[in-house]
């Protein structure tokens, strides 16, 4: 049997329709769906199929975002039984990788990342906070740079190391759209201010470290089926006090996505992804030659299975 690691999205996979194959098609995506709108008094049926503008606001994607990972793990698992030598997620998506690896229940899981998506946007709000793509420019330039221009009085980090030459920062947006032109004049392919209002991975959400933690406390277990790799170290962790430093932790730290499928491609066949689209499958294309194989719907689930038994 094929060794694989589970892998699940963050914030960005998000689509209107998302989960709806399985909604209309299983009754453990129905069941799923009902309890997680009564835990949260939000109507998930209405947030993930019907157009609105909340999929796009944090405290609402990042439930969402969960939910719909967790199902697709859950359908798989129903229908194939393989144990993943370990599983982790980009940035919001290490809690989808703690629900599968059983450290956390899914119902938990959704208020606590619901809880963190209000932190997070009360930690920056009114600061004007913002995101950037960088592609082209290799990790100790981009880090140097950041440096340099902290040190001038802005407010700019490194937040997501994707993949090699294509870095996200975050910080203030107007610090972050000054630098568009320093950033290209220094080799960048594309600068690119994004559509958000929150600073992730970053020093401006320190005040939301604090308020996470005791839900922390509150939800995880210490029962692990299996290691988690964090985004913070790129390293393995089985235990709930590791869990509640490390995920308090990552709020104020760089995501390392590209270090920990690096690290560890060499223990397993293959990856599988679990939510809406291919954005980690992507993004491995670029680190690693072994295949990513993602669930999304039953169409993408059979395929994977499909490709597990060859």
């Amino acid at each position: 049997m094929k060794k694989v690691a589970f892998i699940f999205p963050g914030q960005g996979s998000q689509k209107i329709g998302m989960g709806k194959d399985f909604f209309e098609n299983s009754e453990i995506a129905k069941d799923m769906i009902s309890k997680a709108s009564e835990r949260l008094g939000i109507n998930f049926e209405e947030l993930l199929f019907e157009e609105n503008d909340k999929i796009g606001q944090t405290e609402y994607t990042q439930p969402a975002i969960l939910l719909v990972s967790s199902i697709a793990n859950k359908i798989f698992n129903d229908k194939y039984t393989i144990k993943p030598e370990f599983v982790l997620g980009h940035s919001l998506g290490e809690f989808s990788a703690l629900v599968s690896a059983g450290a956390i229940d899914y119902l938990d899981a959704i208020e606590l990342v619901h809880k963190r998506g209000i932190f997070m946007n009360e930690a920056c709000a009114g600061a004007g906070a913002g995101m950037m793509a960088l592609v082209g420019l290799d990790d100790l330039t981009v880090e140097k740079m950041c440096e340099e221009q902290r040190s001038k009085g802005l407010n700019v980090w490194a937040a997501n190391y994707n993949m090699d030459g294509q870095i996200v920062l975050a910080g203030l947006k107007t610090d972050l759209e000054s630098l568009v032109d320093t950033f290209k004049e220094a080799g960048a392919k594309r600068a690119i201010v994004l559509d958000m209002s929150v600073a992730s991975h970053c020093e401006l959400l320190q005040s939301a470290v604090e308020n996470l933690k005791p839900y922390l406390e509150e939800y995880l277990k210490d029962e692990f089926l299996t290691d988690v790799i964090s985004n913070v170290t790129a390293k393995a962790y089985n235990t709930k006090e590791e869990a509640i430093e490390l995920l308090s932790e990552q709020l104020i730290n760089p995501v390392k996505y590209k270090h920990s499928i690096s690290s560890k491609e060499s223990d397993v066949d293959a990856f599988i992804e679990f939510g809406n689209g291919i954005v980690l499958k992507g993004l491995n294309r670029k680190i690693t030659k072994k295949p990513t194989y993602n669930v999304s719907d039953f169409d993408t689930l059979n395929k994977t299975i499909e490709a597990l038994n060859e």
